[in-house]
């Protein structure tokens, strides 16, 4: 079951996060993937670029995969098809993220059963407009 979380917690989620390493995060500035992380960027996170086909985006070093990261990511947002959900699941895990957050659209219900003790997964739920739903 996809959970919508209250307004609250997720207040509470955002001031504890600092770093956000976005997979499937496009170098180009026409792709949403590129416009939602953006304006996370804008908003003071930082952003880490998860893309083998890229070097950098947002002026920020882009990395083949979650595992390649050094630095501590506190959230994992998607921007990939829900079959490669699980995958990037099993990465967030490992890499000690808090929290998998998958775009609008992206859902895998296997992915909360096998994962939901180890990660909050939010899921089909854009996390630019959760932020600023938030501001208001």
């Amino acid at each position: 079951m996809n959970q919508k979380y209250e307004r609250d917690f997720i207040d509470k989620l955002f001031e504890q996060t600092h770093t956000i390493a976005v997979v499937g995060l496009s170098d180009n500035p026409d792709r949403t993937s590129y416009q939602v992380s953006q304006a996370m960027q804008n908003y003071g996170f930082k952003i880490i670029p998860i893309n083998p086909t890229i070097d950098s985006a947002l002026g920020e070093k882009a990395y083949p995969r979650l595992r390649d990261v050094k630095e501590q990511v506190d959230i994992v947002n998607v921007f990939r098809r829900s079959i490669f959900l699980k995958d990037i699941a099993a990465e967030a895990v490992e890499i000690g993220a808090k929290v998998l957050w998958a775009q609008q659209g992206v859902v895998d219900q296997d992915v909360e059963h096998l994962y939901n003790k180890d990660l909050l997964i939010v899921m089909d739920q854009c996390i630019k407009v959760a932020y600023q739903q938030i501001q208001k």
